[in-house]
């Protein structure tokens, strides 16, 4: 039935293209290579364009209030970045059916270089956004969908690429960002603050090989308080409070909430390059990155009958008895360092291209404090730290002309490794006494041999096809626990798969001025550090517990098809995408009771998951003298066809996808030195777990959004731009279980000389 409807919606857009004849021809630059590239067009796409791919230029990029370098993306077809602050760290990107917490499904790449963070696949595992500032972005480029041999399993979702701006001759550039959220909800009523200044100078020779471009960020906000704290009903006597909000879309009432979020980050970005006479480049990039996360201002709204504040404790309210727990105070340090080489030139007739990185975080110290009382007495808590976890990534590419024939091959590689301690400590702010508590620790490596052929068929198809091979392994992990007043460490077993995944493409013209692309493709995803070695050890048992990590952990394996079909209609372009993706054992995130009655959570394999949708894009140029408009429509049915372990959950729809997404932006240069923009973002509610029983519109749920954004920018000359703008200027109040920001305000100044 569903690809029925899909077909029907695929004929109903082509058929009045082949109807209709275009008012303009494309022109010998829009070849069937780039011609299916929604976006921009002045520079060409950084990623191999096969399945649905977006590039995104200055054009849309000025249409945009970028506080962070993922808001730049933010009108992308069936596309969202879970951001709940301005400064976020957990920003991850779902696009179709990846959801908000599958950040092992999407390669990030910026300048080529890796920075996903596949230590883990989960909220706190995003991209590393902050390797460049979002006044140094040239290019934005998207493919969906794992179409291409060139890239590994972890495209099972897509490619993002982050391109920087180019040194030309001496220039530099600055900017200074303020923006103001006004937030209102339960007892929270204040308006929160920030601000961030960027800037870097870029140099090359005009007679000679070299050249610079240094540049550097400093980002201070404060961010509304992501969690709330709900009352937990008990017996006994209380002491009567009031001020608690009764939600009746909660289970219990709200008594606080968590500090709000007081980040600080520095950033520092150099990049030399150099050019040989004999057309090779060589780019060698150095970055660092210190961040800061300070919540130490908890919030309680109960008072007693003296009106003081009451932070915990057993309290009566409503006619019953409840504890007030969980609120804590924490600090957060962590620095982290890029190094990266590349090179690319000539081989005889071949074209190579090479590079090689490293992603490091030599420091991250996390200390909590066991409870309010504590928090607020510098008493108890817990000290975490990260013992220099990071990656290793690698890159080979050879590729040239062969008559009809284009052939590429390489070859790419990583090492992910990861090692956390736990302490117990009598002053949480000092980490004074620290006892050994837990730890865990291991590595994944991969790395992949591919082949691809575009064959030119004709004048108008390209038919392309690849073939990818994997190999996988993971390695010296382990768990330790405190146990019997000494450490104890139980090792996993070290484990190796492999995989095959052949890709196909076609791409031409139709009759009737339609570009046309199939794709299909296969890929497997293997398990992340995170997934494989985040056990618990059981103080019982003296062992690693078993309903806590799955040693057979399987890896994720999808086949995928997309059908695109372009049409120009004079100024506007049409695009519709249809595809489809079934995966064999999606790793998922379950929590349970073990057989001690302790809560555990733990991944594990859900047999079959099918995702089908649809996507409609419109971009509209000069409809008007400076009128371009860019809209875009996504329907998307996830759904769990098979889940041995519980089949409630069989027929679905996936937690954290909805339905439907809307997107786009309307920009308006008025006149020279006046520009005006419009956009929004829009998506239903989505099921917030596996069987469709969590919904809701509140804290703690998965909500839908409507956001619209507003922006106005006027330039003083050549050199000097003034910004205003508003985000979700009619402060829809939205949820990704933490509530996501409400109305900000936004004003830069930006100069280029």
């Amino acid at each position: 039935m569903h690809i029925s409807c899909l077909a029907l919606a695929a004929a109903l857009v082509a058929a009045p293209a082949m109807a209709q004849q275009a008012d303009t021809t494309p022109t010998d630059d829009e070849s069937h290579d780039t011609i299916l590239v929604v976006g921009q067009q002045d520079a060409p796409i950084t990623v191999v364009p096969r399945g649905l791919s977006v590039s995104l230029g200055k054009a849309e990029f000025g249409a945009i209030n970028a506080i962070n370098v993922e808001d730049l993306m933010k009108y992308a077809p069936n596309f969202y970045v879970r951001k709940r602050f301005a400064g976020d760290d957990n920003a991850v990107v779902a696009l179709r059916g990846a959801n908000t917490v599958q950040s092992a499904r999407t390669i990030v790449l910026v300048d080529g270089f890796v920075v996903s963070n596949f230590l883990g696949n989960r909220y706190d595992y995003p991209p590393k956004w902050n390797v460049v500032g979002p006044s140094e972005v040239r290019q934005f480029d998207i493919v969906y969908g794992p179409y291409s041999a060139r890239y590994g399993g972890n495209s099972m979702g897509g490619v993002i690429s982050v391109t920087t701006q180019q040194p030309e001759g001496t220039s530099a550039y600055a900017t200074a960002q303020r923006f103001v959220m006004p937030f209102r909800e339960y007892g929270v009523d204040e308006t929160f603050t920030g601000y961030s200044l960027e800037g870097g100078i870029s140099w090359k020779q005009t007679d000679g090989p070299w050249s610079i471009r240094a540049s550097g960020r400093h980002f201070d906000n404060v961010g509304q308080s992501m969690t709330y704290n709900l009352l937990t009903a008990t017996t006994g006597a209380g002491t009567p409070v009031s001020g608690a909000f009764a939600d009746p879309r909660l289970a219990t009432p709200v008594f606080g909430g968590a500090s709000p979020v007081d980040v600080t980050q520095d950033q520092a970005r150099l990049r030399i390059g150099y050019e040989t006479g004999g057309g090779w480049t060589i780019e060698a990039l150095g970055f660092a990155w210190k961040t800061k996360q300070d919540l130490t201002d908890p919030r309680s709204f109960l008072t007693d009958a003296g009106g003081n504040p009451v932070y915990q404790g057993k309290v009566s309210f409503g006619g019953k008895t409840w504890n007030a727990t969980g609120l804590t105070f924490s600090v957060t340090q962590r620095t982290e360092y890029l190094a990266g080489l590349k090179l690319g030139g000539p081989i005889g007739d071949w074209d190579v291209s090479a590079n090689l990185s490293h992603y490091w975080i030599p420091q991250q110290d996390s200390r909590t404090s066991t409870s309010y009382a504590t928090g607020a007495a510098s008493g108890a808590g817990t000290q975490t730290i990260q013992n220099s976890p990071g990656w290793w990534t690698g890159d080979l590419t050879v590729e040239r002309a062969l008559g009809a024939h284009k052939l590429a091959f390489g070859a790419n590689a990583n090492l992910y490794e990861t090692d956390q301690d736990i302490f117990a400590t009598t002053n949480w702010r000092t980490a004074a006494a620290p006892v050994f508590s837990a730890a865990t620790y291991g590595k994944t490596s991969l790395w992949g041999l591919w082949i691809e052929d575009a064959l030119a068929i004709g004048r108008d198809f390209t038919l392309t096809a690849g073939l990818r091979y994997d190999r996988w392994r993971a390695f010296n992990g382990g768990i330790g626990a405190r146990s019997a007043g000494r450490r104890v460490d139980v090792a996993y077993a070290d484990r190796a798969d492999d995989s095959i995944s052949p890709k196909l493409s076609l791409q031409g013209k139709l009759p009737g001025e339609i570009d046309l692309q199939l794709s299909f493709g296969t890929a497997t995803r293997f398990p992340t550090v995170g997934e494989l070695f985040q056990g618990r050890f059981d103080e019982i048992s003296q062992s690693i517990d078993p309903q806590s990590f799955d040693p057979n952990l399987r890896p994720e394996k999808s086949k995928d098809a997309n059908l695109i079909l372009v049409r120009r209609f004079g100024r506007l372009r049409a695009t519709t995408s249809l595809f489809w993706q079934d995966i064999d054992d999606a790793i998922f995130s379950f929590s349970g009771l073990n057989q001690f009655g302790t809560v555990v959570t733990s991944y594990k394999n859900v047999d079959r998951v099918r995702q089908i949708g649809a996507e409609f894009i419109v971009e509209l140029k000069d409809i008007a003298p400076g009128l371009d408009i860019d809209a875009n429509l996504a329907w998307t049915d996830a759904q769990t066809l098979r889940n041995k372990a519980n089949p409630a959950a069989e027929g679905v729809q996936f937690p954290r996808i909805p339905r439907w997404r809307a997107n786009g932006n309307i920009r308006w240069h008025v006149a020279q030195p006046v520009k005006l923009s419009l956009g929004w973002r829009f998506a239903t509610r989505p099921n917030s777990d596996l069987f469709g029983l969590v919904r809701g519109d509140a804290y703690g749920f998965q909500s839908e959004y409507a956001f619209v954004d507003t922006r106005a920018s006027f330039a003083l000359n050549k050199t000097i731009e003034l910004s205003l703008g508003v985000d979700n200027l009619f402060n829809d109040q939205a949820y990704v279980s933490h509530p996501l920001p409400q109305r900000t305000f936004v004003a830069d100044i930006k100069a280029r000389f």
